[in-house]
């Protein structure tokens, strides 16, 4: 794929979407595109996790395991989809494993060239820290409504 389709690619994720073109073209020549065959592990749950990933093309299962250890399948994401999006700030551990549906590609972006992208273009660190912000506040809310829906 061209940089030209990365950088559409990128300015399509909700994460980058406010990113100018220089500064998604910077993720784009820096990230690394992946080719996962269908059944593959991209990653697995609980492995440490220093980089994001973006789906191109195809689409991965989500595997997570419940308290008593059993394996469920949570959802099936395609492309444009943003893979552990904290990863690019801090050093967290995989939450779900990835497992591609089919044959599937995806953009591997390290938190090492998140933060080149930081250090070259600062104002950016407020639209990310907005974002993930959100995000955050969107998780919590979801987990209260779960919560009272089960009492």
């Amino acid at each position: 794929m061209a940089l030209s389709d990365d950088i559409r690619l990128l300015s399509q994720v909700p994460l980058f979407r406010e990113l100018d073109g220089d500064q998604l073209r910077l993720i784009a020549f820096g990230a690394e595109r992946r080719s996962t065959s269908g059944g593959q592990e991209l990653f697995r749950e609980r492995s440490p996790a220093e980089s994001a990933f973006i789906v191109c093309k195809g689409s991965f299962d989500l595997y997570s395991t419940t308290r008593d250890g059993t394996v469920r399948l949570d959802k099936t994401v395609g492309a444009g989809t943003l893979l552990s999006e904290l990863a690019l700030v801090t050093m967290v551990e995989r939450k779900f494993t990835a497992i591609a549906a089919e044959d599937s590609e995806t953009l591997r972006i390290g938190r090492s060239l998140f933060e080149r992208l930081l250090e070259e273009y600062p104002q950016v660190g407020r639209l990310i820290e907005n974002r993930i912000r959100d995000n955050i506040v969107s998780l919590a809310k979801a987990a209260l409504a779960m919560q009272h829906r089960f009492r």
